[in-house]
């Protein structure tokens, strides 16, 4: 009985959260929701960074991050760098590069950025 009722109710949040960063990220000027994106075309997108990891690729770091809108996520990486001043959990940034992978797994190496602030404050 509880299990369920921890369940719907963490979903509800995971719902509204979701919800709250579409509805941002489509005030943006200039950018398109991740939804919207394909693969091998460039475009701009703003979001909210819900991972980070560092990793090696081929002996070089590199810097991973998560970034979702509500409409879906894209992984961005940026080779060569083992911090980002300002990237942290929770915060939102737009992203412009070229966009590959398959949808639902789209990836953007080294793009470019810029940190951002909720446009309702």
């Amino acid at each position: 009985m509880f299990k369920k009722l921890f369940k719907r109710l963490g979903r509800d949040e995971a719902d509204r959260r979701a919800e709250a960063i579409r509805e941002w990220a489509e005030q943006v000027p200039g950018t398109t929701l991740v939804a919207g994106v394909s693969s091998r075309s460039v475009a701009r997108i703003a979001g909210v960074v819900e991972g980070i990891r560092m990793r090696s690729r081929e002996g070089m770091p590199a810097i991973e991050a998560v970034i979702t809108d509500g409409s879906g996520s894209v992984t961005a990486v940026w080779l060569g760098r083992r911090t980002i001043p300002g990237l942290a959990l929770g915060c939102r940034l737009i992203l412009e590069g070229r966009f590959g992978g398959e949808p639902g797994r789209l990836q953007v190496m080294n793009p470019t950025f810029e940190f951002t602030q909720d446009l309702r404050r």
